[in-house]
């Protein structure tokens, strides 16, 4: 890195790595990672994280809204996908 990062730049990778700051949602976006097409849907991650329904939704729109994954609803459940790009970018600026 030859520039230090402007503010909004700071601003938002500060965000994003506060989504990550939650042990719950590092093992939710591994479980993601993890499954077949790295897609889950919601009703696949509550029994492996020991969380309520509610609190693992929680932490998935928190993970989305930091562009971690995208959603999709299908039927009455949510589908989880991981968005690699996101994570490029927040490894990109850590192995600087």
């Amino acid at each position: 890195m030859t520039e230090p990062i402007e503010q909004a730049h700071a601003e938002h990778l500060a965000a994003t790595l506060k989504a990550l700051a939650d042990p719950a949602r590092l093992r939710l976006l591994s479980l993601v990672a993890s499954s077949a097409d790295q897609e889950a849907c919601v009703c696949d991650l509550i029994e492996p994280v020991g969380l309520s329904q509610p609190t693992v939704s929680h932490h998935l729109k928190v993970l989305t809204e930091a562009g971690f994954l995208s959603r999709s609803k299908r039927g009455t459940w949510a589908y989880y996908r991981l968005r690699p790009e996101a994570l490029t970018g927040v490894a990109d600026f850590l192995t600087v």
